[in-house]
């Protein structure tokens, strides 16, 4: 069955770096578009990042410029390399195959595929 796994959340003070990795299995990666939404206690899910299956990518207002979205199709693995982390960057981050913004809370899993999340904690 299809499956994306996500790692390399964890704990950082402001003005670090993370990267973020979302492996996929079981489906044609190389068709699909591909995002990473975000959703932090009290608040909606959020789109934070898209790349679509020629690498043309779209990032929310608030991240533009420090947060980078890749993708190896070889690999089967779609990255966010964040940088310049803030607090207000904490969330549980989710990769996905539904590229719109939803609102409401993640995963929302019957828009897509969704992986299980992976916490991000900047202080």
């Amino acid at each position: 069955h299809v499956q994306l796994v996500e790692s390399g959340g964890g704990s950082v003070q402001a003005g670090g770096s993370l990267r973020l990795t979302c492996t996929a299995s079981e489906f044609r990666f190389d068709d699909w578009d591909m995002a990473w939404h975000r959703q932090a206690p009290g608040n909606q899910c959020e789109l934070v990042s898209t790349i679509n299956s020629a690498g043309g990518t779209y990032y929310l207002g608030s991240v533009q410029g420090r947060f980078t979205i890749s993708r190896d199709n070889a690999k089967n693995t779609v990255y966010l390399q964040m940088t310049s982390l803030k607090p207000e960057d904490t969330a549980v981050y989710y990769c996905a195959t539904h590229t719109h913004a939803l609102g409401g809370n993640c995963p929302a899993t019957a828009f897509g595929y969704w992986g299980q999340g992976t916490q991000v904690t900047v202080s």
